[in-house]
């Protein structure tokens, strides 16, 4: 299978590595974009420290680089640009409210914006993992137009009913729920088994 993965500047980075650890682990292609921001908030949050310039996977997906394409969000003509390139979902994880504002009103400016906008007019699965609270009138409006639109608006709530032990435990209860929407399958554990 073929995904697209955005990271944008909201905090929650440990979803978007999960996330990519997890895709490449089953062998799946994946196209990445991260925006400037997410650049920052990946050094703020983690060890890794990249350029939009220059994506060192080994980095970002120490196990699985292979599987990687990366894509400059300014490069408006890359190939996930295009609603000819078929893939098999879109994530923007963690998605900013401005970035979901700007793919809820069509305001297609950067390649997440570009990809996501292809995604949905194309009928595929976008997935928009959402970070902020609290909501504003506006976020509510922008999560209820995108979900109009076709998305799915996967707020970050992690559970705690498996009583996780460490805090990739935490960020998997969220990833696997977008796996399982995704069709991929995982280990996950599900209530009461």
């Amino acid at each position: 299978m073929r995904f697209i993965v955005a990271l944008t500047g909201a905090s929650g980075a440990i979803y978007a590595l999960r996330l990519l650890e997890k895709l490449v682990a089953a062998r799946h292609h994946v196209d990445v974009v991260l925006s400037e921001p997410a650049c920052v908030s990946l050094a703020a949050e983690t060890d890794i420290k990249l350029s939009t310039h220059h994506l060192d996977f080994e980095k970002l997906c120490p196990h699985g680089a292979e599987f990687l394409t990366a894509h400059n969000p300014r490069d408006i003509g890359a190939t996930i640009a295009s609603g000819s390139v078929r893939h098999d979902g879109m994530i923007v994880v963690p998605c900013s409210m401005g970035t979901l504002g700007r793919i809820a009103h069509g305001l297609s400016d950067d390649l997440i914006s570009r990809a996501a906008d292809v995604t949905l007019k194309e009928r595929r699965k976008l997935i928009l993992v959402t970070r902020e609270m609290p909501l504003s009138l506006l976020h509510l409006k922008n999560m209820v137009s995108i979900t109009e639109a076709g998305a799915l608006v996967f707020h970050a709530c992690p559970h705690f009913y498996h009583r996780p032990q460490s805090v990739e435990e935490v960020a998997d209860t969220v990833v696997d729920r977008v796996l399982d929407h995704l069709g991929v399958e995982t280990d996950t554990r599900r209530w009461k088994e």
